[in-house]
């Protein structure tokens, strides 16, 4: 069902802003003007409901459309979310990348510098407004919609000792999120953790110890049994789950006991070949036939682990290449990650930081790499 705003919502839809820090800090939450013992009242004036259909999850990533991250905005690690150089989103960005194609906006969100850290682990009513604003702006063009719980870390630290204070925030979190958006439709997807590890340890990335894993799956349960019990559409609602760390690395993939549950979907970030994607030091080249055999092993593998094995569908929330003065070789990648993730089933929502990963100027509302972003609309189609 198209999904459309009135002209009071127009009226009332504003642009935000933001600010940040890095990955290894600890939040330094925001507690002013917080109630001690009681959540705000939601504000449901700007609420868009809709309809949780009787449809699988493997259904509903087939028809969700090519995707786009709204990367380094609302997950930024500070208060101000503009720190990171990007502006506050708006409707106008959304509306740049509807046209250009896009079907599926994620929007990465990092709750810790708008959340009490202590409880009732209150989330700060303007930061709740302005998610909710955000999310608007992917509804009202009939885009299916990811919200997260990006880069809080610092606080959810998968291990044994921090697992009981996590857990009891985590699931505070949830419940205010979830109670927020219950009325929505499923064009809107909760994903209850991003890349959750253990930071600056040994096994950060290449798929956690067996107590991370564990505690991680804990984690998902949490977060997933919060969503459901606040009932209404949350009750039917997809739900996305992640790897430790988001990671395909076998650890991670075999780790991964995802919680009994008929509309899950696999979440997984993959920016593979490393050295090619992202690497300071990599290289500006990828092309030959072995490098091409390789990520479509990646995609094989994958496919087999969750779609084949499982019958889970899987998205990939995360990927992309950094531009290298390579443009050229970059549509090439596009063009071919594309086109292979989709064959298998797989649906890619590519990466955009306003920075290295750069695809859209959000200030000037232009393409920085038109061509790229053209090649994976007319590699999704």
């Amino acid at each position: 069902m198209k999904l459309q705003l009135n002209k009071y919502i127009l009226s009332i839809l504003i642009s935000i802003s933001s600010l940040a820090c890095s990955d290894n800090e600890t939040p330094e939450t925001t507690n002013q003007n917080l109630p001690e013992d009681e959540n705000p009242v939601a504000d449901t004036s700007i609420d868009i409901p809709g309809t949780i259909r009787d449809i699988s999850s493997t259904t509903l990533v087939a028809e969700m459309g090519i995707g786009w991250n709204l990367g380094n905005s609302l997950d930024v690690e500070n208060a101000d979310k503009t720190a990171w150089g990007n502006p506050l989103p708006s409707q106008a960005i959304i509306d740049k990348v509807y046209e250009m194609g896009f079907r599926t906006l994620r929007v990465p969100i990092t709750w810790g510098y708008d959340q009490q850290s202590t409880a009732p682990y209150t989330v700060n009513e303007d930061f709740m407004t302005q998610v909710q604003e955000t999310v608007n702006y992917g509804i009202s063009k009939d885009m299916h919609v990811i919200i997260d719980v990006h880069h809080d870390n610092a606080w959810l630290r998968p291990t044994t000792e921090d697992a009981p204070a996590a857990k009891e925030r985590l699931a505070s979190l949830w419940t205010q999120i979830a109670n927020r958006f219950k009325s929505y439709g499923d064009k809107l997807i909760f994903e209850t953790l991003n890349e959750n590890r253990l930071l600056n340890s040994p096994e950060e990335w290449s798929g956690g110890t067996e107590e991370g894993r564990t505690i991680l799956n804990e984690y998902h349960q949490t977060a997933l049994n919060a969503i459901r019990a606040t009932g209404g559409n949350n009750l039917g609602r997809h739900v996305m789950i992640s790897t430790y760390a988001a990671s395909t690395t076998p650890a991670a993939m075999d780790g991964l006991v995802l919680p009994e549950d008929d509309h899950l979907i696999v979440s997984l970030h993959t920016y593979f070949p490393w050295p090619f994607t992202g690497q300071e030091d990599g290289t500006a080249n990828w092309g030959t036939d072995e490098e091409r055999a390789q990520l479509e092993n990646e995609f094989d593998y994958i496919r087999e682990k969750w779609i084949v094995q499982q019958g889970r569908p899987v998205i990939l929330g995360e990927w992309g290449a950094i531009d290298r003065d390579n443009t050229s070789t970059r549509e090439a990648y596009m063009q071919f990650y594309v086109e292979q993730s989709l064959a298998r089933g797989l649906l890619p929502i590519v990466w955009d930081d306003g920075g290295n990963f750069r695809l859209l100027d959000r200030s000037n509302l232009e393409w920085h790499f038109p061509t790229l972003a053209e090649t994976i609309i007319e590699a999704s189609n």
